[in-house]
């Protein structure tokens, strides 16, 4: 049986979308008739998704994708056949794209297609680390275990993710409004008091004078700065799509101060804890190293790892190879060495990688803890300046009356 996705109108005249399972899309269109609708569109889930690129074509967001595993190691771990658990998740999901995805799946399933090669349908909701570790499982014949394992990375991936979410979200917020209250003094509420000072012909203290062109400029020309500023956040986008612009930008966010320990904290740890699950399943080494690479978020990070990789498969050491590119933290380094001295590799990088990732969350605490009064002092300091800049008039005028 395979997956179709259709469109009807029901007893009422209403348009319906979903999902059917059938032999053919007339055994769908018949279905359809059964409960009193009239069939307006069927068709095939994997035609759909070539067709438009929309319906299916969109990957699955962390939090989906986590559940989605976790769902199908525990459906499995429990001796259910693989085609059962994928029409259980599929039944059991409320999101028609996560349902039409799962049947389809099922129906690769069902024609005699291995889990991974169906799940290969999908590449922007399954990514190769994905399926690659379900492939290992499937050869090995340890599925449940190697899904409970991937439902586990997914799942702390995502806490992670929300994690670091979370934490940035009070600085951005802190960040726009104190932007925006500092725009709406120099626009609106400076000009309207210097104006007071202006027209009494008193002569105005020099911070005064700079904060009036300041403002000034604000009004006449804050429109143009905004453009610019967006016009440039655009240009620069569409320069990073240039692969050789991307590769320069990258390698130099890997030397600025503070954000490179983040950025490197963040792909070392991806890398290791990568590796460590794709290892830990059976897949080999280098073929980990491979995919782990792709995983990376850094290009230039990524190219040294492609180096590091293909050092390995000439015979070199793991330790080696990471250590030649110089963005490997020393402890991450002796780690890997001592296990791959000692046999046990595997969990030597599960334990350097969740120790890599404490690290970064500590960091990412640490630097949004100091963002905020540091934000706080900056506008009182900016705050102070347009009071300073206010009040300075008012007291060489009460002392000329005096």
């Amino acid at each position: 049986m395979a997956a179709f996705e259709f469109r009807a109108l029901d007893t009422r005249g209403k348009q319906k979308k979903g999902v059917l399972e059938a032999d053919s899309a007339r055994a769908v269109r018949q279905q359809l008739r059964d409960r009193g609708w009239a069939p307006l569109e069927v068709s095939p889930t994997r035609e759909r998704q070539q067709r438009s690129g929309i319906t299916l074509g969109r990957g699955l967001s962390a939090s989906d994708l986590a559940l989605v595993t976790r769902q199908l190691a525990t459906l499995i771990q429990s001796g259910i056949p693989v085609e059962q658990a994928l029409s259980a998740i599929a039944n059991q999901s409320e999101k028609p794209r996560i349902k039409s995805m799962m049947l389809a799946i099922r129906a690769k399933v069902l024609e005699g297609h291995t889990l991974a090669g169906s799940l290969s349908e999908f590449p922007s909701a399954f990514p190769h680390l994905y399926r690659a570790t379900v492939a290992a499982g499937e050869h090995a014949g340890h599925m449940d275990l190697v899904l409970n394992r991937l439902a586990d990375y997914t799942e702390a991936r995502q806490e992670a993710r929300q994690k670091i979410q979370l934490a940035a979200i009070y600085p951005v917020i802190l960040t726009f409004v104190a932007i925006a209250i500092v725009i709406f003094l120099l626009t609106y509420v400076v000009p309207d008091i210097i104006e007071v000072f202006v027209r009494s012909g008193q002569e105005l203290p020099a911070l005064t004078e700079g904060l009036l062109v300041v403002s000034s400029f604000f009004v006449d020309w804050g429109w143009l700065l905004l453009l610019l500023l967006v016009a440039a956040g655009i240009g620069f986008r569409l320069a990073l799509r240039r692969p050789s612009f991307r590769l320069r930008v990258h390698r130099q966010l890997l030397h600025i101060p503070f954000i490179s320990r983040l950025i490197r904290g963040l792909n070392t740890a991806r890398f290791a804890s990568t590796v460590s699950i794709l290892t830990t399943s059976g897949v080999p080494l280098v073929e980990a190293m491979r995919i782990a690479g792709e995983v990376l978020s850094n290009e230039y990070l990524k190219e040294r790892i492609r180096e590091a990789t293909q050092s390995v498969s000439e015979g070199g050491s793991l330790k080696n190879a990471l250590e030649n590119t110089g963005y490997f933290p020393p402890m991450m380094i002796h780690m890997i060495g001592s296990g791959e001295a000692s046999g046990e590799l595997d969990q030597m990088l599960e334990r350097t990688a969740t120790h890599q990732e404490n690290d970064l969350q500590g960091k990412i605490s640490a630097l949004v803890g100091l963002f905020e009064p540091l934000m706080l002092l900056v506008m009182g300091g900016v705050v102070l300046i347009i009071v300073l800049a206010i009040m300075l008039p008012i007291m060489n005028m009460s002392q000329l009356m005096g």
